[in-house]
């Protein structure tokens, strides 16, 4: 009996070595795990910030579209998206997409007919035992484009025609012409649709239809 305590007393530093392990082990997991999620959380209050900054963009070209929809000659610009946009106010729609992710903006920029936005969470990984993962914020960076979806043929000028020169002026003052109709503004073809705006009536498609927005890829 006495052997057998004996070899019991030897055991149990083994079973407590093990048990130690283990809970080390799930340790790390839980750490890496945590940082994961921290990452994972930094990452889709990038993308989200980076897509609302580029929405804020696709609206307000929209609305400076909306001011000279009359004037056909100064359409093209819109269409390719090249008009000079307000990047603080876009930037502004950004910071609001990150905080209600829990996360700050910490640069936003307009790069390439899109922006880039880099934030950092405010949730932290918690301090471990584990190397390499310290309490820390986690922090990404994503990019937005805006792709034209419309495109545009400008109306040809109308051509004055000239009378002949041999021609003889009436007598008679001819009579007054009846005030004509304005003729829809044709030309703007969006997803492979026409569109034809009426000029008393101006409207353009939604903005969602004239320019799709997308990610470009993540750079953590």
């Amino acid at each position: 009996m006495r052997c057998g305590g004996r070899e019991v007393g030897q055991a149990f530093p083994a079973y407590i070595a093990v048990i130690a392990g283990l809970l080390f082990l799930a340790l790390v997991y839980f750490a890496v795990g945590q940082a994961a999620v921290v990452r994972n959380g930094a990452q889709t209050a990038a993308d989200a910030a980076a897509l609302a900054a580029a929405q804020d963009a696709r609206d307000q070209l929209r609305e400076g579209w909306l001011e000279v929809i009359g004037d056909p000659s100064k359409w093209q610009p819109f269409v390719d998206g090249v008009v000079v946009i307000d990047v603080p106010l876009a930037c502004q729609n950004a910071s609001r997409l990150a905080v209600s992710n829990d996360a700050v903006v910490d640069d936003c920029q307009s790069v390439d007919f899109g922006f880039r936005v880099t934030v950092h969470t405010n949730d932290t990984v918690g301090e471990s035992i584990v190397p390499d993962v310290a309490s820390r914020e986690a922090r990404a960076t994503a990019a937005a484009v805006l792709e034209p979806r419309c495109s545009f043929d400008p109306p040809e000028p109308p051509q004055e025609s000239e009378p002949p020169q041999d021609s003889e002026p009436p007598s008679t003052p001819p009579e007054e012409s009846e005030e004509q109709e304005a003729e829809p503004i044709v030309g703007l073809v969006c997803d492979g649709d026409p569109f034809e705006i009426d000029p008393d009536d101006p409207v353009l498609p939604g903005a969602g239809d004239i320019f799709r927005v997308r990610l470009t890829g993540n750079d953590e």
